[in-house]
């Protein structure tokens, strides 16, 4: 495959968001779905911008995940299609889900051009709250770290991004934005659509490098994060594998259901958790107390984390959300991403990875499951 090479001007952000304003100035596209520095300086909010002087604030990579990008374009498009070409750039993890949600009727995708990029991670939010404007220098040395000739993992990013395996991930983009192989030096766009090669025409963008460079660098990633990503489930596997060791590790749940409402792949409007159907009569309670000695209050943590893992696990793209905001910093997203693995590895899918794949519950193969079946 050829892609177009675009040498880095300042840094990466800028040329990246000088690349955007072009496409916008030649009414390629009618808004920039993308996140924006708000007025504190303390976070970032999802904008829809048109007016290309608007995106001087704007972060195509943010140091943090203060909200999942699925969610965003959920909400812009979640009422049917828009009517004007929107550019959504998103981080790898949040494209996936973005298409999870297309196949669960809650993103419309046509008119919107997807554009993905290489991803170092995400900074934990409750270290980056501590002191943002440090967050940004630790951030951009996380960058330079991952754009390295020999790519370092870095212990400043979530838990969940460094074992992250999919940070690449662009089968599904319209436009992936590769930075590694490059030291920095250069960008490269990489088309996945016919859409894509008509831009670059109009932007003057020759088909003309290789990737063999951002390859290496790919694959260098690749292998320290699955090493990782391995070594953590294996010892996730002894520490929560068992009813009462999952217990154990969600004792501490305070049964706020954050994880539930940052999650992209949670759209209920009403989860059943927070319906009347799970608050009882005090006299429930005491006959429980009763029967088993005494009851953790407050009550069901247990049944709300299984009956997240069992709606959502075929879904999940481990991006992360859930961990991040947990007050009580349980290790969420990690368990998920195991279970999520395992249970994925069942039906030979991935979530995110094809819009065209179906969800594999919603199919029947003739041939499927053998294992479960009576001798």
């Amino acid at each position: 495959m050829k892609v177009a090479k675009i040498k880095v001007k300042d840094n990466i952000e800028k040329t990246v968001l000088s690349f955007l304003r072009e496409t916008i100035d030649k009414k390629l596209f009618d808004a920039i779905l993308i996140p924006m520095m708000v007025p504190a300086g303390d976070s970032y909010a999802w904008v829809l911008a048109q007016d290309k002087s608007l995106l001087d604030g704007a972060y195509y990579l943010p140091p943090i995940m203060s909200v999942q990008g699925a969610k965003a374009l959920s909400s812009v498009t979640k009422g049917g299609k828009v009517n004007k070409r929107v550019a959504a750039i998103m981080r790898p993890c949040e494209i996936r889900a973005a298409i999870e949600l297309s196949k669960l009727n809650q993103i419309e995708l046509e008119n919107i051009f997807l554009i993905s990029m290489d991803c170092p991670g995400a900074l934990p939010l409750k270290d980056w709250l501590k002191d943002p404007k440090r967050g940004v220098d630790v951030f951009k040395k996380v960058i330079q770290h991952f754009v390295d000739e020999e790519p370092k993992p870095d212990k400043s990013v979530r838990p969940a991004c460094a074992i992250c395996h999919r940070f690449s991930d662009s089968d599904a983009v319209d436009l992936h934005i590769g930075i590694l192989g490059t030291e920095g030096e250069d960008i490269l766009f990489i088309p996945h659509s016919t859409q894509a090669e008509a831009i670059f025409a109009e932007l003057g963008l020759s088909l003309n490098e290789n990737l063999s460079r951002w390859q290496k660098g790919v694959d260098e990633v690749l292998k320290q994060r699955k090493k990782k990503r391995a070594q953590v489930q294996e010892e996730l596997k002894s520490t929560v594998v068992g009813f009462d060791k999952l217990l154990d590790t969600f004792s501490n749940c305070i049964n706020c259901h954050i994880c539930q409402s940052v999650c992209p792949i949670c759209y209920c409007r009403q989860c059943y958790f927070d319906s009347d159907k799970v608050k009882h009569p005090p006299d429930d309670y005491l006959m429980r107390a009763e029967s088993k000695g005494n009851i953790s209050l407050l009550p069901d943590k247990i049944l709300f984390h299984l009956g997240r893992m069992s709606h959502m696990a075929l879904s999940c793209v481990g991006c992360g959300a859930c961990e991040d905001a947990c007050p009580m910093s349980i290790k969420v997203a990690q368990i998920f991403s195991l279970i999520a693995d395992r249970s994925q590895g069942l039906f030979n899918y991935i979530a995110g990875k094809s819009i065209e794949e179906p969800l594999p519950m919603r199919v029947y193969e003739d041939d499927e499951f053998h294992e479960v079946e009576s001798p």
